[in-house]
């Protein structure tokens, strides 16, 4: 072979070996998105668009999740000891997830081998008026390309196989009350984000972002200004700083093209400052993800004086209620009750307490919250109530398993006082009016509860009780499983239809409060989550907090499969 053959076949070879480089990331379109549930991997937060968090992966039953080992670990450095609250996202042989103050990791999937890692770096600005902890909640992927949400306003786009950056969006001045710790939601040439900090006095949106250059493609304030639609349930003025922060990730119907985000709290927290319904606080925004219109809404609490949010996962379920099938949303409220929404129209099916309410007591047949109104505070009274300010179940995932009608429901027992004060705005100050303390339950086992719901009739099946608080997320199987971890370190597989234990982890480094992935890489199934105590419990839980005082810090990633050594 001359050299010029030798050559050419060199560099023949160089050109195949980069493509074979270049093919074995798959670039995550939305037509992969929008069939999600098919693939073997856990493309995106919720796993799927309808907020599921359901694997539709058999090789892992109720017979052989004994046998679950772990395949790999990895242990984050020392330095990041807040909350670990990422799931981790899986495309192929990629495992992607982030850490406390913004760090982003790269794994392969199978052997634990890390590919990359990004750090921001962060200033302390950036972490001043970060509510709940310095906390991130884990990756979008689109394209080549992965996109994380930061405490600092930033909206960042990596190079998936390198982690090189290839767009930085600034979105907001870190340190004034703005922040983001979501994981985007990637649709269709769009990356959407929302934004958190309502006890800043902020005035939440939800935004689109292009994936090519984080372009604004448009933005909706979730708290209508004066003279919008929705404005006159306000005091004029107040909406300015009316809070609404959209925090956790929204759901999306692909057939209705609809777009499901939840609102959270309405600003200050004292409700006696700005009498009315305070739209869109607290409620289901279903909107046009082309333009963000709004299609419908549905407040689950109104003039909202104790922080109960409407921000827990909108997810699409089929029920059948009173023999009458539904395309539903279902969703488990701060306020304490679960509650299933006719998909297309916001209207109520029904709402069911799952935990003691005696704020929001219950609701009228067309769907508004019923309230005591001696269980609101003035400047220097002091009411007592349930739930607490953190929810009968906070953001922490549910799941629903779609073949057995089952929603499993990480679940808080905590009641609270709450004491008037008066307030007024300071930009990047605390906005809130109220002073409060954490108390039991009367008549709980303890403050966490895993609990089971049959979505058809809205009441419980299972429950097992723990006396820390519950606050891991949920994943589940097509084969009846179901699996969440617990502050006391360990992760657990659940009969789905029973509650029966059938599996516990051996002992993790630390206490768990993120949700489980189930992915499966060249055929063989994995289930993977990332143990790592922090968040709002360490922080405002009071007697909560005192309780887990001793759960270890330091975040570490497992990786279960089976049959492992």
């Amino acid at each position: 072979m001359t050299k010029l053959a030798m050559g050419i076949a060199a560099v023949a070879m160089l050109a195949g070996g980069m493509a074979r480089a270049a093919s074995d990331y798959q670039d995550v379109t939305f037509e992969r998105l929008e069939n999600a549930q098919s693939d073997p991997g856990w493309l995106t937060y919720y796993r799927t668009y309808n907020g599921q968090s359901h694997s539709s992966l058999n090789q892992i039953t109720a017979a052989n999740v004994g046998d679950l080992k772990a395949a790999w670990t990895y242990k984050f450095p020392e330095e990041l000891k807040q909350g670990f609250e990422a799931t981790p996202i899986v495309n192929g042989n990629y495992l992607f997830i982030t850490t406390p103050k913004n760090n982003v990791y790269a794994f392969d999937a199978k052997t634990g081998e890390k590919l990359w890692n990004y750090e921001p770096k962060l200033g302390a600005e950036s972490f001043k008026t970060a509510c709940c902890d310095v906390v991130n909640r884990g990756v979008a992927l689109y394209g080549k390309n992965v996109y994380v949400a930061m405490l600092s306003g930033e909206v960042a786009a990596l190079d998936a196989k390198t982690g090189d950056l290839v767009w930085k969006k600034q979105m907001f001045d870190p340190g004034l009350g703005y922040a983001f710790s979501l994981a985007p939601l990637a649709l269709n040439d769009s990356i959407l984000v929302g934004t958190s900090g309502g006890e800043y006095g902020i005035r939440g949106y939800i935004a689109a972002l292009s994936p090519k250059d984080g372009s604004i493609q448009w933005k909706r304030y979730t708290i209508p200004g004066k003279g919008e639609k929705g404005s006159e349930t306000w005091p004029d003025g107040m909406q300015e700083h009316g809070g609404g922060a959209a925090w956790l990730t929204g759901t999306f119907d692909p057939k209705s093209k609809t777009l499901y985000w939840g609102v959270g709290n309405p600003g200050p927290w004292l409700a006696a400052l700005r009498p009315g319904d305070n739209l869109y606080s607290d409620s289901l925004l279903a909107l046009n993800p082309a333009n963000g219109d709004l299609k419908w809404h549905y407040q689950y609490t109104q003039n909202d004086t104790w922080d109960y949010d409407g921000v827990n996962t909108p997810i699409l379920a089929k029920i059948n209620y009173e023999g009458k099938d539904h395309n539903a949303i279902i969703h488990a409220d701060r306020n304490g009750f679960f509650i299933a929404l006719d998909r297309d129209t916001g209207k109520l099916i029904y709402a069911k307490p799952f935990v003691k309410a005696t704020s929001v007591t219950g609701y009228t047949a067309d769907g508004r919250p019923i309230a005591d109104a001696s269980k609101y505070p003035k400047a220097g009274t002091t009411i007592d109530t349930c739930p607490s300010f953190l929810g009968g179940k906070n953001w922490w995932s549910m799941s629903y398993d779609p073949v057995r009608h089952i929603a499993v429901v990480p679940t808080l027992h905590a009641c609270m006082s709450l004491s008037g004060k008066r307030v007024s705005y300071m930009e990047g100050l605390p906005f809130l009016g109220e002073g409060f303390e954490i108390k039991p339950e009367p008549g709980s086992e303890g403050f966490g509860e895993l609990q089971a719901i049959d979505v058809n009739t809205g009441k419980k099946l299972w429950s097992h009780w723990t006396k820390m608080p519950w606050n891991g997320g949920v994943a589940t199987t097509s084969t009846g499983l179901s699996f969440s971890g617990s502050l006391d370190g360990h992760l657990y597989a659940f009969d789905t239809a029973t509650g029966k234990i059938l599996w516990t982890s051996p002992q993790l480094a630390s206490g768990v409060i993120a949700q489980p992935s189930v992915f499966a890489v060249d055929g063989k199934e994995y289930v993977a989550v990332v143990a790592g105590y922090g968040g709002a419990n360490p922080i405002w839980g009071g007697p909560m907090a005192d309780i887990a005082k001793d759960v270890p810090r330091g975040g570490t990633l497992y990786v279960f499969a089976l049959g492992q050594n």
